[in-house]
């Protein structure tokens, strides 16, 4: 539905109301046998031309004539006509009989005659409802020229009529008028032509006054119809910079507000574009305001969070911080920086003081980044049995009730912002989750990325965090999936050290026995590598990643000035982080996964395999039940030596041991000279790089 209102009927209906009649064909008198007013015709009067009169008198008939002209009505002797094409436009055509001097002097006055009309006219349509308010103040500011201008021929007619006013003295009289109304002809012509509005017409009036620079009265007059026709345009702006409201039933403001995005899009969109497009810049900023349009945008923006949140928005700004014009002095800029110190600050400090922006950031560093391992080696524990089914067998509500319970039984408990915490599972598996995430460089090429044929919840298991308005304008929904991709590398690479730990351990019941030539010698080798490999990615992740890019995040939080700068920081933070745990390189990525998954299998294996070598005496379970004693050391040295002797003998497991060194060291090496090469573009690799290669030669 069209919110302007419209033009009365009456106004159509009855177009003499509006000053325009005295140009418009009038119905012919048939009683009187007069001759109809016509305005293409020459003469209204009598049969008698104006050159059968001496000049003296034909002075006095023109004079008389031009001041009706004067004010767009037509006389016995000149006739107004219309010209085609050119909506209010009109030209004065005098009877050729006239005196050729008179018709000189008069044809010179014309153009101010039809400047009159021009703007007048202008000065009517524009004041409908659907021009604007900037093009209604134009034409009110118009009008009260025109009311002088018209005061002016009142005073001339009044010399007319004392005898006093020649034609040269009425072409005398009009020469300060001529040059003034006809620069306003130019810019309602121009106006007119190209439907302006807006800002527009405030950038046409503002050009227009620069163009007239070497006229002192024409660019001073110009300078005032953009300060009366800006005046509406400042009281939107006001409205904008001081209270956060759109108060414009135009259409005008250079600020567009998409009602349809709504703020709950930030915890729920991946994509939302809530904080960019909800209020945005359009075309046709004013020239004068194009320097400053962002920070009047973001001011706006800012107070309307504050109004969301329930807060009052209104700046307590002094009386002569008005935005009343946008003079020389460029007071109004010092009024919108002003404006926007105050809605900056205010904004800021309401997100970190009441929302406690940095205590929510801790806490997920905390849960996703496992600043507190406590609480995860506890939920890794009960969890166990529910994370090794496939996805789609796991129950969320068991998962979130165990996750609860290792919260409240471990240091976490002491965070107030615990009960944010939920957990989830994922369909797919890390760099599946990465591809189809088409904004993340770098990863979006590899769109036929097989998925593991064994997935289970170890490998899909992730935190969620429950965000509230404002705080989602920084931890957005994008800004959460970051923190989730990190969190499931590190739980794997957690889950990975785990199960090499159990691996070690079953290596441990032997070490008091010789194991040399024996496969569990080369088995322990090998584990304690992989052990190494997967505690020095852990170390580089959090130690050489996480943490510095934390704490610069956190000085540079410090000193950040606006909520756009808190958003820039914490995004910059995420996404560097994202890129140096190697989260944007595919190809580094597939490496590591290979390893982890080489790991896995291996530990799985070993923890197969051992306890088929690793056998207690079947008679100490009878000794111990019935004498309560255990054989002699030396027995059971012998026994376990005879194991270690057929493990040597045995060759599934000799060849099995052999297959995952193999394997591994095959993958280790292939990674090493990627990372070396890599590491003079990104430096950031070179500490991996030296881990990579110091596990490599630990071989």
């Amino acid at each position: 539905m069209d919110p302007t209102p419209p033009t009365p009927r009456w106004n159509h209906e009855r177009p003499f109301l509006t000053g325009r009649f005295h140009q418009e064909i009038r119905a012919p008198n048939h009683t009187s046998g007069a001759k109809p007013y016509a305005i293409d015709s020459f003469s209204r009067g009598t049969g008698n031309v104006v050159g059968s009169y001496p000049v003296s008198v034909q002075e006095l008939l023109v004079i008389e004539d031009l001041l009706s002209a004067l004010v767009g009505i037509e006389g016995r002797y000149i006739s107004i006509k219309r010209v085609r094409g050119k909506d209010g436009h009109v030209v004065f055509q005098i009877d050729p009989s006239m005196d050729l001097a008179l018709q000189e002097l008069t044809q010179r006055i014309f153009p101010l005659c039809e400047d009159f009309v021009l703007v007048s006219q202008f000065v009517e349509s524009k004041s409908h409802f659907k021009n604007g308010l900037v093009n209604h103040a134009f034409a009110a500011a118009l009008n009260a020229f025109l009311i002088d201008y018209q005061a002016m021929v009142a005073q001339l007619e009044h010399q007319f009529r004392i005898g006093r006013l020649s034609v040269q003295g009425l072409w005398f009289y009009c020469q300060p008028m001529m040059g003034l109304l006809h620069a306003l002809a130019i810019v309602v012509e121009k106006a007119s032509s190209n439907n302006f509005s807006g800002s527009a017409t405030l950038n046409l009036l503002q050009s227009q006054a620069k163009a007239m620079a070497g006229d002192n009265a024409v660019r001073s007059l110009l300078e005032k119809m953009t300060e009366h026709a800006s005046t509406a345009y400042l009281a939107i702006l006001e409205r904008w910079v001081y209270e956060g409201v759109i108060d414009d039933p135009y259409g005008e403001f250079f600020i567009a507000e998409n009602k349809s995005l709504k703020k709950e899009s930030l915890t729920q969109d991946y994509d939302a574009k809530y904080w960019q497009q909800r209020y945005s810049l359009k075309e046709g900023i004013p020239s004068f305001l194009t320097g400053v349009a962002g920070t009047i945008l973001t001011t706006g923006k800012y107070l309307n969070v504050m109004r969301e949140c329930g807060h009052s928005v209104q700046a307590p700004l002094p009386e002569n911080s008005k935005l009343m014009s946008f003079g020389s002095n460029h007071h109004y800029l010092e009024c919108i920086k002003a404006a926007y110190d105050f809605a900056s600050s205010m904004l800021l400090s309401l997100i970190k003081d009441k929302y406690d922006l940095v205590g929510k950031l801790r806490s997920m560093k905390r849960y996703f980044l496992l600043d507190q391992g406590d609480f995860l080696v506890h939920f890794m524990d009960i969890a166990r049995d529910e994370l090794t089914k496939r996805p789609e067998e796991i129950s969320v509500e068991k998962l979130q009730s165990l996750l609860d319970l290792a919260l409240r039984t471990t240091a976490a408990a002491a965070d107030p912002c615990h009960e944010d915490l939920t957990c989830c599972v994922e369909k797919t598996s890390l760099l599946k989750r990465l591809i189809n995430l088409k904004d993340l460089e770098g990863v979006a090429d590899n769109t036929d990325e097989p998925e593991p044929i064994q997935i289970t919840g170890l490998e899909t298991f992730c935190l969620s965090y429950k965000v509230q308005w404002p705080l989602s304008l920084v931890i957005s929904r994008k800004a959460l999936t970051k923190y989730q991709l990190i969190f499931r590398l590190l739980f794997h690479c957690k889950h990975v050290s785990r199960q090499l730990c159990m691996a070690w351990q079953a290596h441990q019941g032997f070490r008091s026995f010789s194991m040399l030539g024996t496969p569990i010698l080369r088995s322990s080798i090998l584990c304690r590598s992989m052990l190494k490999f997967i505690n020095s990615l852990l170390h580089y992740l959090t130690f050489e990643v996480l943490e510095p890019n934390w704490h610069l995040m956190c000085n540079r939080l410090q000193s950040a000035i606006s909520i756009d700068e808190v958003i820039q920081f914490h995004d910059f933070f995420l996404q560097k982080c994202l890129k140096e745990c190697l989260l944007l390189s595919p190809q580094l990525l597939k490496k590591i996964e290979k390893l982890k998954s080489i790991c896995l299998q291996y530990s799985a294996s070993i923890q197969l395999l051992i306890p088929s070598i690793y056998v207690p005496d079947p008679d100490s379970a009878f000794d111990a039940a019935t004498t309560g004693t255990l054989k002699s050391k030396s027995k059971r040295s012998s026994f376990r030596g005879e194991q270690l002797k057929l493990a040597s003998q045995n060759i599934i497991i000799s060849d099995s041991i052999m297959k995952f060194e193999k394997e591994f060291n095959a993958e280790l090496q292939s990674l090493a000279p990627i990372l070396s090469n890599s590491s003079q573009a990104e430096p950031y690799l070179t500490h991996l790089a030296q881990c990579i290669l110091a596990v490599g030669t630990d071989q």
